[in-house]
């Protein structure tokens, strides 16, 4: 029975030209995983002077996003889910540091070794493109290569 009806939504969607959304196509992308300096960064507005980004590492692993600065010392963590049905793609976040629970949503975005995630504190609103506002954070960052590890 749990079959046939499969079989018949496969045929449904199919019959719309539309291609239905599987736990698979939301899975997090393998190529996002590593480690990444930040570019650049904005809050509120305003550029994040580069002294205070620079020796920070951001490392996505699976569902998971950790920052450190140039210390070592964890300043943020998340775990997270990316909608891929959205241009560009939505990302939610749960925190793990530094405050557990908070939720971010925002936006994500990576070419190459390059990725751009702009996001609400809480309290702001879910940015729609990669600049802020007020309660907002965004990110340049860059992957990090085998010898700049």
């Amino acid at each position: 029975m749990k079959l046939t009806i499969r079989v018949a939504f496969a045929a449904c969607f199919a019959c719309l030209g539309m291609t239905p959304v599987t736990a698979e196509d939301n899975a997090q992308p393998p190529q996002l995983d590593g480690l990444y300096t930040i570019v650049s960064g904005e809050k509120d507005g305003n550029a994040i002077p580069a002294d205070k980004l620079k020796g920070s590492i951001i490392h996505f692993d699976g569902d998971k996003v950790v920052g450190t600065d140039k210390d070592k010392k964890e300043f943020f963590g998340s775990t997270f889910t990316i909608d891929k049905t959205t241009t560009p793609y939505s990302i939610a976040m749960i925190s793990t540091a530094p405050v557990k629970g908070d939720k971010a949503m925002g936006i994500i975005e990576w070419k190459g070794d390059t990725v751009k995630l702009a996001y609400a504190l809480p309290g702001g609103e879910t940015p729609k493109e990669f600049k802020t506002k007020a309660k907002q954070h965004y990110f340049v960052m860059k992957r990090v290569t085998k010898s700049e590890k």
